[in-house]
């Protein structure tokens, strides 16, 4: 017990001093391997390998790299026009075309930041000149862009689904329903809010017309959701394939019919591609040797008996867990915190009896509003960025966001047909 609080403390001491989580991670664990007896130094090599020496784990860059194209391809402007042509016809109708943006490219980054990202610059812009305040415009991204890691393929699943050995086309296929049910309570916020406070011009009249001429233009880009989810649904693809079959497909897209990347973006966006997956496997790497050791020492089996000794019900063990992941949501990032808590929370879930595909649905619904809470908060630094306003104004502006995503995270915790409805069998 001294060893692993003297252990924890230690991890916190370092990312309090700018370390990244993942060297944190690779060097206490490495120096609590080689304070075990009997354990050789050799552990720490073959541990870090086979952690990503994993079939799942090969879909991350495949989708990172097409969430990446999509960004370049600015195919952000042509769904904005799209979406546009009828939506707009309500109060706050561009707020609204926005947040169905952020649906879209949620579909297709399977990341929050790179969905925030590619939606950022030209929806702000957008939104300032019809008047909306800027705070409302950036935090209207930032919480659009957390449906990324909800709503497949998500990034999310794929490493939950690899460290707890979950299949993956389950998880994306069990994320659909409850992403779909965030989608709709934020769009019901955005325009409650828009309407109470007369965000955004006058509505315009829809253009039906306008939307028939657009569709076939959008039509490639709004067929990447089916090709992804069809493939997977259907059987026909593995999600690391469809990873790769989608990476060529936005490469095709974006490069031969919109023509709105040149060779030299490809491969700008493939090596900010090999950047974002080192990363991830880095952390995953590190925590990997922290799950190792966690095992070695029974941590797992006495958290297991002291939730019998503590006689947990499924529902106040759900409720601990998630203000567990909400505190530590505001000290780490979303991979650290699948990376961290996943071994440990799983194992309890399951003895409880709770379904182990809706506890992963639940821990992503966690690392969504980790993306928004500071000082960790990703999403509020990319919009603090992209709209130029200081971090506090942007939070300020998802505040109201928040309670709405506190009540999605429930509806998901306590209402477990949402995510295993699509499931087969």
């Amino acid at each position: 017990m001294t060893t692993t609080v003297l252990a924890t403390l230690g991890l916190l001491v370092l990312m309090a001093l700018g370390v990244h989580v993942a060297v944190s991670m690779g060097v206490i664990s490495s120096l609590m391997v080689i304070s075990l007896d009997r354990v050789p130094v050799t552990v720490i090599a073959q541990n870090v390998f086979n952690s990503v020496n994993s079939y799942p784990l090969m879909a991350i860059p495949m989708f990172i790299l097409m969430g990446n194209l999509m960004m370049r391809g600015r195919i952000v402007s042509i769904l904005l026009l799209l979406i546009g042509s009828i939506v707009r016809a309500v109060r706050g109708g561009l707020a609204l075309t926005v947040m169905l943006s952020c649906v879209f490219f949620a579909a297709v980054s399977g990341s929050s930041v790179a969905s925030a990202s590619a939606i950022g610059a030209s929806a702000v812009d957008e939104l300032k000149r019809e008047q909306y305040p800027p705070r409302f415009a950036a935090a209207l991204v930032a919480v659009g862009g957390t449906l990324g890691l909800m709503i497949p393929p998500s990034l999310g699943f794929i490493l939950i689904g690899s460290i707890v050995g979950l299949p993956v086309d389950k998880l994306f296929i069990a994320g659909i329903l409850p992403g779909l049910m965030e989608a709709a309570l934020l769009l019901l916020t955005t325009y409650v809010l828009s309407r109470r406070n007369g965000y955004g011009g006058p509505p315009q009249p829809a253009d039906p017309a306008l939307f028939v001429r657009k569709l076939p233009r959008a039509s490639g880009a709004l067929s990447m959701p089916v090709l992804v989810m069809g493939g997977i649904y259907l059987g026909i693809f593995t999600p690391t394939e469809v990873s790769a079959l989608a990476a060529a497909y936005a490469i095709v897209l974006c490069l031969l019919i919109y023509r709105t990347l040149g060779w030299r973006d490809v491969w700008q966006a493939s090596q900010d591609s090999i950047l974002q997956t080192t990363m991830i496997f880095a952390v995953v790497a590190g925590g990997s040797l922290i799950g190792f050791i966690l095992a070695r020492m029974g941590v797992s089996a006495s958290l297991v008996s002291f939730i019998e000794w503590l006689e947990l019900t499924p529902w106040l063990f759900l409720l601990l867990a998630n203000i567990l992941l909400l505190i530590l949501g505001t000290a780490l990032d979303g991979v650290a915190m699948i990376v961290l808590t996943a071994p440990l929370l799983f194992p309890m879930a399951q003895h409880l009896g709770i379904n182990p595909v809706h506890f992963a649905v639940i821990m992503v619904a966690n690392v969504e509003i980790a993306t928004l809470t500071p000082p960790i908060g990703l999403n509020v630094f990319v919009m603090s960025a992209t709209a130029r306003l200081p971090v506090e104004e942007v939070s300020r502006g998802v505040y109201p966001f928040y309670l709405t995503r506190i009540v999605g995270l429930m509806i998901i915790t306590y209402v477990p047909w949402l995510s295993l409805a699509l499931l087969p069998g």
